[in-house]
């Protein structure tokens, strides 16, 4: 039964990293990426290590995909500022 459960966690975070790279919208991208996170964290459960998907489950879930999002809306800020601001501070 747990060889069971390995395989279709496997297999599941598989076709999450497949969907988040051919995800061309950034910030449906994100959302894919952050269920992509979490997938991880329950393929590492299986995986007998809980303290790898604690940790996965808190950064590849919830930090990454939010401080791209952050970075991401400065970008967004930035360039919707016109070429004669951005030089000048």
């Amino acid at each position: 039964m747990a060889d069971v459960l390995m395989v279709g966690a496997l297999l599941l975070t598989a076709a999450t990293g497949t969907v988040t790279v051919l995800t061309r919208e950034p910030r449906a991208q994100l959302m894919v990426l952050s269920g992509f996170g979490l997938v991880m964290s329950l393929a590492f459960l299986t995986l007998q290590a809980p303290d790898v998907a604690l940790s996965q489950l808190a950064v590849g879930s919830i930090v990454v995909p939010l401080m791209t999002l952050l970075a991401l809306r400065v970008i967004e800020r930035h360039s919707r500022e016109s070429p004669t601001k951005r030089g000048k501070p």
